[in-house]
């Protein structure tokens, strides 16, 4: 016997995992910062932002489909049933995902929003063990019993049950679930423009709405207000279609430990720029918002181990 069933992933493997890291990293990254995009969006609101974003994102995505001659392909999306139901079910969502955490940037609330963000990979690393069946190593398992614990320190000290907080979380957990489940059979791009098609109804209704109460600033806010909005379109697609190509190339539990990037960001900018502090306390600060870092210590070497390759856990269990 060879030892080809031990030696893990092959060449092509390791490189499409290392791409996929690399889309992880900017992905979060760049969501990471997204607050200090959203509080210079005023007097927008929630809702006109998610809207706003749905719609330009979908411009976006279709002059890239343009670009890359990929129409005829994304064409043929549509007759693929069960991927029109679960791009459908991805785009609810994901806005109901961007809808909870504009309304908490907005709102003075991104702390809430950093803790769903510290919650949500935890959820992703779950649904990858108990839906897809993924195995984790014993340090990937360090790095989610210390997030598990920095999370349950800072709902304590928040003080009520963090709805928002777990709404983000499990909104953005089952929509990498239901992404990883249909990027291995279509691009990013595709997917990405066919879940905002799928919403894209909704949210010119919503404008409509909005615009008829006279909520909409787009076109009254100046030319600076309306570049930002415009550029909303952009700055939705890119984090997303790099998040797409990483949950398409890395296993679902690995893709929630990098997860823990764009929370990390975000804690940053809110326990630098806001009023609000997280506990009550002096000693709550130091427990509820220091657990965070503890956590990202232990996480960034576990999603650099190889996930275990069914033949090596076949011939792990033969040698044992």
């Amino acid at each position: 016997m060879t030892d080809n069933a031990t030696s893990g992933p092959g060449p092509h493997q390791q490189k499409r995992a290392r791409a996929g890291f690399g889309y992880g990293f900017a992905a979060y990254g760049i969501w990471g910062l997204l607050p200090l995009y959203f509080v210079v969006l005023a007097p927008a609101t929630a809702y006109e932002i998610v809207a706003l974003r749905i719609v330009f994102s979908l411009v976006v995505c279709l002059l890239m489909l343009a670009v890359t001659h990929s129409v005829g392909r994304f064409i043929r999306l549509f007759r693929d049933g069960s991927a029109v139901l679960a791009l459908t079910v991805a785009g609810v969502l994901i806005a109901g995902n961007w809808l909870l955490y504009t309304v908490a940037t907005t709102t003075g609330h991104t702390l809430e929003a950093s803790l769903g963000y510290f919650i949500n990979p935890l959820v992703a690393i779950l649904l990858g063990v108990l839906v897809l069946h993924e195995k984790l190593r014993p340090l990937q398992w360090t790095a989610i019993a210390v997030g598990a614990l920095a999370v349950v320190i800072m709902a304590v000290f928040y003080g009520a049950v963090p709805w928002l907080s777990l709404g983000l979380a499990f909104t953005f957990g089952f929509y990498g679930l239901v992404k990883s489940r249909v990027g291995s059979r279509y691009p990013a791009l595709i997917t990405l423009t066919g879940e905002t098609a799928m919403i894209t109804p909704l949210a010119l209704v919503a404008v409509a709405l909005l615009g008829a109460q006279g909520q909409i600033t787009l076109t009254s806010g100046g030319t600076g207000h309306f570049l930002l909005l415009l550029s909303s379109g952009v700055i939705t697609a890119v984090p997303l279609l790099l998040f797409g190509a990483a949950a398409a190339r890395l296993p679902l539990s690995t893709v929630g430990i990098l997860q823990y990037i764009a929370p990390i960001g975000q804690f940053i900018l809110a326990s630098w720029s806001s009023t609000r502090r997280c506990p009550r306390s002096a000693g709550s600060v130091s427990a509820s918002c220091g657990s965070p870092w503890c956590c990202s210590c232990s996480t960034p070497s576990a999603p650099l181990a190889r996930p275990v390759s069914p033949a090596a856990e076949r011939t792990r269990s033969h040698r044992h």
